[in-house]
């Protein structure tokens, strides 16, 4: 359990908020970097049957139990891997509930990585000096927050160079 981001777990009423940001399209992708035990991918795949689900986590004991999460869900893979070394390319969806020190380090992995028209969506800590298109309140006993940034061209963190669509 060490390093620099600390094992936080998302809430059921926060899975259920982020069913509500999943966009509708064919073959979506969706990657949780930090993915504990992986028990909100577990519900946004059993949601969501059409789509792909890949949990990333470096832990070992929380990978363990992201597995165990995983078993009977054929759109819902684990990874034992480190979150800066894998490549966001090809996702349509980043959920991240990281720590306030690396927030910035993912805003540049996010810039270099993602695609114009995909989603960030960043639990409890924002990133810092980006304004998110949308955030939502997710009534659960921690108050959290999901701060949702959709990439477009260009530098996306620069004068408003990217807009939220919502995906309902």
């Amino acid at each position: 359990f060490r390093g620099e981001v600390p094992l936080f777990l998302s809430s059921r009423a926060t899975a259920d908020a982020l069913i509500g940001l999943l966009p509708w399209q064919p073959g979506l992708r969706v990657i949780d970097l930090g993915a504990g035990t992986g028990m909100l991918l577990r519900r946004l795949a059993q949601a969501r049957p059409e789509a792909r689900f890949t949990g990333v986590e470096h832990a070992p004991l929380p990978y363990l139990a992201a597995r165990l999460n995983a078993r009977g869900l054929g759109n819902f893979t684990v990874e034992r891997s480190d979150i800066w070394q894998r490549s966001l390319t090809g996702e349509d969806v980043v959920y991240a509930f990281l720590s306030p020190r690396v927030m910035r380090r993912l805003w540049q992995k996010a810039e270099a990585e993602m695609r114009p028209g995909t989603l960030l969506v960043c639990s409890s800590f924002p990133i810092p000096d980006v304004i998110a298109e949308r955030v939502v309140d997710v009534p659960d006993r921690r108050s959290t927050r999901l701060f949702c940034y959709r990439m477009q061209g260009g530098n996306p963190g620069k004068g408003g160079h990217f807009r939220f669509n919502s995906p309902n």
